[in-house]
């Protein structure tokens, strides 16, 4: 029997708000992103974050810049969202899209890194990082470091404080912020993480939790969407071990020891990131990092780019933004 005809998690499982575009995606086949050409799996995500995204969000300036990499450049979009002529530097945000490191872009992420400074009157910096399997690991994250240097090192040009930036990140995106915000090699000079921003992070690719067989079918995201994504990003899978892929391998003593700044994260239940995100802000706070964490256990991955049509997206996405007011303005009284 085809079990797309018996997905493993009925309707009424799904939270009130998020159930009518469960069931849209049902009836329409549950075509997921492994199930059709790379080519369409890019267009169709770009398609479906514009029509389910927050409401677009105009702001003082928003300009494309050009981060020099190895081999070429990236571009990186600077939102800023004016009502502050303060000359004192300001934090800044620096934003890593999801999409399993093979789709998304900083177009897919446009109407969420608007919101995100809009409401929280900081600069945003979105990462265009190069994609596998055309490049894969480590230059996605080589890409990330390079923005993080770019925002350091142009930092008195743009009126940011290199000494308050915060990484944050949606799935992919999440995994390579917090990679970021842990690992030792990627510290940049003259620059400090002072918080992580996660969203249904991807943590461990090296073993599988009990989420992958809860979330097998019937979400547009799946266990065999995380083993696609995995093999494209991966070029030898013993990569998987490495604490760059999965930062959720990391002892807390590691973590401590190279200061875990605090962290918002989010998880989701019907995802097969579940177990692992739920796992990784454990890890943070046991590493002592200040942690508030949010999970709800009925909502599926791709909350936040569909936040214009889930209102609990749009709701958690507004926290999250006065979280980082929050975590800014003690920075500040404590400089």
């Amino acid at each position: 029997m085809n079990s797309k005809l018996l997905p493993a998690v009925p309707l009424d499982d799904v939270a009130v708000d998020a159930v009518d575009l469960i069931r849209a995606f049902r009836d329409a086949g549950a075509v997921s992103f492994q199930d059709q050409p790379l080519d369409q799996s890019r267009a169709a995500y770009e398609a479906g974050c514009a029509a389910n995204g927050v409401p677009f969000k105009a702001l003082e300036r928003v300009e494309d810049l050009h981060c020099e990499v190895n081999g070429g450049s990236i571009r990186l979009r600077h939102y800023r969202p004016g009502g502050n002529d303060s000359e004192t530097a300001r934090a800044v945000v620096v934003y890593l899209h999801g999409g399993g490191w093979v789709i998304g872009s900083v177009e897919t992420h446009d109407r969420l890194c608007r919101y995100l400074a809009a409401v929280s009157g900081l600069d945003v910096v979105s990462v265009d990082y190069r994609l596998a399997p055309e490049y894969p690991f480590p230059t996605p994250l080589e890409d990330c470091i390079a923005a993080l240097t770019f925002v350091s090192v142009r930092a008195g040009e743009y009126g940011w404080d290199p000494h308050r930036i915060i990484v944050a990140g949606d799935s992919a995106g999440g995994n390579l912020a917090a990679v970021l915000a842990s690992d030792p090699g990627c510290t940049v000079t003259g620059s400090t993480i002072i918080g992580q921003l996660l969203f249904y992070p991807v943590a461990n690719l090296l073993h599988e939790s009990d989420s992958y067989a809860r979330i097998a079918d019937g979400f547009p995201l799946t266990a065999g969407s995380m083993r696609w994504f995995r093999s494209l990003y991966l070029a030898d899978p013993q990569f998987a071990r490495d604490l760059r892929v999965s930062p959720g391998l990391r002892q807390p003593a590691e973590l401590a020891e190279h200061g875990a700044p605090p962290a918002f994260v989010v998880t989701v239940g019907l995802d097969p990131l579940a177990d692992e995100g739920v796992e990784y802000a454990g890890l943070l706070a046991r590493a002592g990092a200040p942690v508030e964490h949010h999970h709800l256990p009925r909502h599926s991955h791709g909350l936040f780019t569909a936040a214009g049509k889930i209102p609990t997206g749009a709701r958690l996405l507004n926290r999250a933004a006065n979280w980082l007011v929050e975590l800014t303005d003690s920075a500040e009284k404590a400089s």
